[in-house]
């Protein structure tokens, strides 16, 4: 019985001291926005955009990002879905920038594809830019949306 009870206390003493590590006071949550989303060149059929963000951190400590993960719906039909581990460590009070290449995933753009074919003479598309940045499992995962258009015109016409 003595057993149980000082593994008891063990446990309790583990969950006390880690949970309390957690807790971190003065922690502000970073900001996070997005800086652009734009259509890129691609090779072959498949679309590809890239999605810049721009992270601040009001802390005191590094903020070491473990991994990103996003959707992009276009028109509300989600077509873009990603995720990626090559972040930047960003200084203690300081701020970084990530940028995002994502290409189209056809199979599940199939609805889009057919309400731009319906939609022919519309010059700008909207999105919706869904975002969770992962900073640790100490830390609170930072959730960003962005809502915006995409212009479809071309940017130089001939005469």
């Amino acid at each position: 019985m003595t057993k149980i009870v000082s593994w008891s206390v063990f446990f309790i003493f583990f969950l006390i001291v880690f949970g309390c590590a957690g807790l971190q006071p003065g922690y502000e949550k970073p900001t996070v926005s997005i800086t652009s989303f734009e259509a890129i060149p691609a090779e072959g059929m498949v679309p590809k955009f890239q999605i810049g963000i721009h992270i601040i951190n009001p802390n005191r400590t590094p903020l070491q990002l473990k991994g990103i993960s996003y959707t992009v719906s276009l028109e509300g039909h989600p077509v873009i879905t990603g995720v990626s581990n090559q972040l930047p460590e960003i200084e203690a009070y300081g701020e970084g920038d990530v940028m995002l290449n994502a290409s189209v995933d056809l199979f599940n753009s199939i609805g889009f594809i057919s309400d731009l074919i319906r939609n022919q003479g519309k010059e700008q598309i909207s999105y919706d830019l869904e975002t969770k940045l992962d900073a640790g499992a100490l830390y609170p995962l930072i959730r960003v949306s962005k809502k915006g258009n995409l212009s479809l015109a071309q940017t130089s016409k001939s005469q």
